[in-house]
């Protein structure tokens, strides 16, 4: 491995005009690939083995009318202050609207709330079904625009006009916070290196990967159904860990270079070691987000694959374009004109740096330190025991934009459980009397004191399976909503027995508990598969059993405080004003399985980054603690600057208007803090000092059967020290390890 990143590193060096413009090139044509596709995304879910998606595949079968794939859109009506749209002019202007509806490209049908009987019982609100004949994901922009066309038709007029459904998608507003954050990375990397040009790097080539990875899964969307959230994860996850990768190995860069290394050798050399980690930094990552597809949610299975391919291009940008940039920099990343009397201090020996001396304070009290933090953690990790979880729905949208309006409108006039009726399906073609088991079915439903109406049954052609609606009385994500579906199907049993009729309950609301409930089924086996993959990664790596074990540990600690605060925040609503979250409750039911894959993924780079220094000294005779120490004196800083990157890159996202962003950027910012300061930077060293040459010890069948990959370039500086010579020419890499 070291060998042929060593020689990966020269050649891109010295071919460094060809990588630069095969860069370019590839950026281009993937630009002219995902110009010209709209890049339509869905926030639909779809779950297989479950019982809302059986109902829903005989609704597609046997209601192909309303097929259960086609796109709906729910258009609110609203009448003026003191005023009802059963008046003359609101109800002829409602009218009008409805009827142009119909008209609207790709609609097939439209319902007439004056019809229907959807106008509620004070007469100043209202709302029509749309269906379309498409899928939400192939509803045409013509079609969104005639919604538009038609709201502002309908504002214009006096009347308070708002929309939901899927066919409904959300402006977006790109946020400047990325922006900022992006700006704080620059201004931390100048921090970190003194150098404008050092501390450029990093961002040109990050900008880079993400660019190519973002335009390659807009281009991906032209032809899969990926979810709208896939290429926001792949922008955070990719931009902080292509800064991370490059801080990286740009720092081991400067490092050979001060010993006197020519450029191209210090580039090969930076690449054997330092590029080393980074490969295996970013594979743990991508095994902790692939992972993520074994759980069978599609939302899951695109954001993971798609931030894992983010994280693949940052690797291979960090291993070929960043050593062809060096080549461009030469000497003049060293030069730092913008570093402070105290960094220049430390340089130049007669200051110890913050790192060695953190580190020492560790090793002196290790015991204490350790049960301090562990404590601590714990504590934050409290409130995790109240998590509650569901699915985001409109009531999530952003403030003021048309869905939430909608939302909040059909609340104020109906009620919330009209912003998420169950579907009940009732499958009699096993009864002897099909209309009766239908009617029986109804009477069950009105029965129950959390159901507020049922609608009248719609058969299929053959008058043997139903569809009806049930409102709840509550709103769609409350624990009495939830409630209420377990003990539908629960007496749906009692039906079956009595009638040969099987109840099935599904739509957003019941879609919705049946995905957090896999989830929860999903958590441990996904949790199992995925650090006992890593484990075996990390013992490859740092040829020890306890080190990993330490790893993953530390881990488990940093995602429960994470649960912990996201719980405080979204549940309880603390910081809630400060952070722009106007409406609390349980947090998205993704959000622990995906914290798991992401957070692991970059509780990993950390220790590796910090850890495999340690390991390198070690290897070459340093005692336990001296390794440690050694490894934060390198180390050190570069983590610390890396983790500030990530913390300000996530946190940028915490503005963001879409309520699961919002959380996801919260989380993995805190996530990173914790994993990064408290675990890695103080537990780890703590622990190291208890654990001495233990730490390094594996078993002799392991060690025999574990392929030595030479992480830490041992094997390549005994080759260069032998060979009292520097490579003056390096062939294009082969391969050879």
């Amino acid at each position: 491995m070291a060998t042929f990143l060593y020689r990966l590193g020269r050649f891109s060096f010295r071919r460094r005009r060809l990588v630069l413009a095969l860069w370019i090139a590839a950026l281009a044509v993937v630009g002219v690939m995902a110009s010209g596709v709209s890049g339509a995304t869905t926030d639909t879910f779809s779950i297989p083995g479950t019982q809302s998606q059986k109902a829903l595949d005989l609704l597609d079968e046997e209601f192909s009318q309303a097929s259960a794939d086609g796109a709906t859109a729910r258009v609110v009506f609203e009448a003026p202050d003191g005023e009802k749209l059963t008046a003359g002019a609101n109800k002829a202007e409602v009218q009008s609207l409805i009827s142009e509806l119909g008209k609207a490209d790709q609609v097939k049908s439209v319902t007439d709330p004056y019809a229907v009987g959807t106008v509620s019982k004070d007469g100043t609100i209202g709302y029509a079904q749309v269906t379309y004949t498409v899928s939400d994901t192939d509803v045409s922009e013509q079609a969104r625009e005639d919604l538009k066309r038609i709201a502002d038709e309908g504002d214009r007029a006096g009347l308070g006009v708002s929309m939901g459904g899927t066919a409904v998608v959300e402006s977006s507003h790109q946020s400047t916070t990325e922006l900022v954050g992006l700006a704080i990375a620059a201004v931390v990397l100048v921090v970190t290196f003194g150098s404008l040009i050092a501390a450029g790097l990093p961002l040109v080539t990050a900008l880079f990967g993400v660019g190519l990875a973002i335009l390659l899964i807009t281009f991906a969307s032209s032809f899969l159904d990926l979810s709208s959230s896939t290429s926001t994860l792949a922008l955070m996850l990719g931009l902080a860990v292509a800064i991370d990768y490059a801080l990286f190995i740009v720092s081991r860069y400067r490092a050979e270079l001060k010993h006197c290394r020519t450029p191209e050798e210090a580039a090969g050399r930076a690449l054997g070691t330092a590029g080393s980690a980074v490969v295996f930094a970013g594979l743990t990552v991508v095994i902790a987000l692939a992972g993520l597809s074994v759980v069978g949610i599609g939302i899951l299975t695109d954001m993971g694959l798609g931030a894992a391919f983010a994280v693949v291009v940052a690797v291979v940008v960090a291993l070929t374009l960043l050593p062809a940039l060096f080549g461009f920099a030469g000497h003049r990343i060293t030069v730092g004109r913008l570093t402070s009397r105290r960094m220049r201090s430390v340089e130049n020996g007669s200051r110890e740096p913050m790192g060695v001396r953190w580190s020492k304070f560790v090793l002196r009290h290790p015991v204490k330190i350790l049960v301090t933090c562990v404590v601590g953690l714990l504590l934050l990790a409290a409130p995790a025991l109240s998590l509650k979880l569901g699915m985001p729905g409109d009531e999530s949208a952003a403030p003021g934009s048309t869905q939430r309006i909608a939302y909040d409108t059909i609340t104020k006039g109906f009620g919330g459980g009209y912003n998420g009726p169950l579907t009940i399906v009732v499958d009699a073609r096993n009864s002897d009397d099909p209309k009766d088991a239908v009617a029986g079915a109804a009477a069950l439903l009105e029965g129950l004191p959390d159901v507020a109406s049922v609608s009248p049954a719609a058969f299929n052609q053959t008058g043997d399976v139903a569809l009806l609606n049930a409102v709840p009385a509550s709103t769609p994500s409350s624990e009495e909503t939830v409630a209420l579906v377990s003990d539908i199907r629960d007496k749906a049993t009692g039906l079956r027995e009595d009638s040969g009729a099987e109840l099935m309950v599904t739509g957003t609301t019941a879609l919705a508990i049946d995905i957090s409930d896999k989830l929860s089924d999903a958590l441990i086996p996904y949790l199992c598969v995925v650090v006992g993959l890593a484990l075996i990664l990390l013992m490859l790596v740092f040829r020890s059993v306890l080190v990993p074990l330490k790893a993953a540990a530390g881990f488990l600690l940093s995602i429960l405080a994470t649960l912990g605060v996201l719980v405080a925040v979204f549940q309880y609503g603390w910081f809630a004003d400060i952070l722009g979250i106007e409406q609390t409750g349980p947090i998205v039911s993704i959000m622990p399985i995906f914290m798991i894959g992401v957070v692991f993924g970059l509780a990993m780079d950390y220790q590796v980054f910090l850890v495999i220094r340690m390991r390198e000294e070690y290897v070459h005779g340093a005692a336990p603690e001296e390794a440690v120490v050694t490894g934060f004196r390198h180390g050190a800083r570069v983590v610390t600057a890396a983790a500030v990157i990530m913390i300000a890159v996530f946190s940028g996202f915490i503005f963001s208007d879409t309520a699961i962003i919002k959380s996801m950027g919260l989380g993995l910012a805190a996530a990173v803090f914790f994993d990064a300061f408290i675990v890695r930077m103080t537990i780890v060293p703590a622990v190291m000092a208890l654990l001495g040459h233990r730490a390094w010890s594996l078993p002799g069948r392991l060690d025999r059967l574990l392929p030595n990959v030479d992480v830490e370039g041992e094997k390549l500086r005994h080759a260069l020290t032998e060979s009292h010579a520097e490579p003056t020419r390096a062939d294009a890499p082969t391969g050879q390890h």
